[in-house]
């Protein structure tokens, strides 16, 4: 077994192990290899891959958190080792090559996610759970009927929109969002890139709510075939309690069935009452959860 650095060429066995460990994240191959060959900058992003007889077998990112003002934070993420290659070391070296990438970084503070089952190895290792978050499936066989906004609402599809006003949109949605940190420290290019610019981003399946020609409420799709992920469903402050948020989600939902999605993922903090709410009406069922843990970096 060996741990290196990860190329663009190891997209297409990434995801197929991702495929494997997590069925119910969705990332395709080409924004897989993007996200290796053009990691954003600033951040430290890096990943890694623990490789045996030449095949991936694991796989971990690691990265300074540059969506919070709490200083000092960085994030373990996606962490997962092949089923049949657990228990022989190789989670523990694909951790302890992402904490040794993070340490000059000046990251003082980590965050990674622990299925249930793997949080004893989060506590070997000095991380103790922190927030719980649900991932759910919504199956798009009937598709979901094209809601009727209410007067003086307009939806449309994102790529239509100046993505200016999406950003401006998404920063007000996530400032109050349950989590270990805030999120309140969003640049525009750095939303650009996460969001905006990934290349699984179905901009004619996400759906903004307009009002006044402001985006208040949205919906945001990302495909890897007949596969989609909810990437973010939010509405400004000044707009909630008027279910712009379900119809914008119902919307979204709708066109991608319409284009062959036949299944649709997402994730919520345990602590996300509204949005497990609009999930449950909409008929998302529980298909597994993680744990956010925390540990301090010496």
């Amino acid at each position: 077994m060996r741990i290196r650095v990860a190329q663009p060429d190891d997209a297409p066995a990434v995801v197929a192990l991702r495929r494997m460990v997590f069925p119910y994240l969705v990332r395709g191959v080409e924004s897989t290899r993007k996200m290796i060959a053009e990691p954003i900058p600033g951040r430290g992003w890096i990943a890694f891959v623990a490789e045996v007889d030449a095949q991936v077998v694991g796989w971990v990112t690691a990265q300074r958190n540059g969506s919070t003002s709490t200083a000092d934070f960085g994030d373990i993420t996606l962490l997962h080792v092949h089923p049949e290659h657990r228990r022989r070391g190789v989670g523990t070296a694909l951790l302890t090559t992402a904490t040794g990438h993070l340490a000059p970084l000046g990251v003082r503070r980590l965050r990674a996610f622990a299925q249930p089952e793997a949080l004893p190895f989060a506590r070997r290792h000095g991380f103790e759970p922190s927030r719980e978050v649900r991932y759910s499936a919504l199956d798009l066989d009937p598709a979901p009927a094209l809601p009727d906004p209410p007067p003086g609402v307009r939806l449309r599809p994102v790529s239509e929109l100046d993505p200016h006003l999406l950003y401006v949109a998404n920063v007000a949605a996530e400032a109050d969002e349950p989590g270990d940190v805030p999120v309140d420290a969003v640049s525009y290019e750095s939303w650009q890139y996460d969001v905006w610019d990934n290349l699984g981003l179905d901009k004619t399946a996400s759906v903004a709510a307009e009002v006044d020609g402001e985006v208040v409420a949205f919906s945001l799709v990302k495909r890897d075939g007949d596969r989609m992920w909810s990437d973010y469903t939010g509405t400004v402050p000044s707009y909630r309690g008027r279910g712009l948020a379900r119809l914008a989600k119902m919307a979204a939902l709708h066109r991608a069935a319409a284009n062959g999605v036949r299944i649709a993922y997402t994730s919520n903090d345990e602590a996300n009452a509204p949005m497990l709410a609009i999930n449950a009406r909409l008929g998302y069922r529980p298909v597994a959860s993680h744990w956010s843990c925390l540990a301090e970096l010496t």
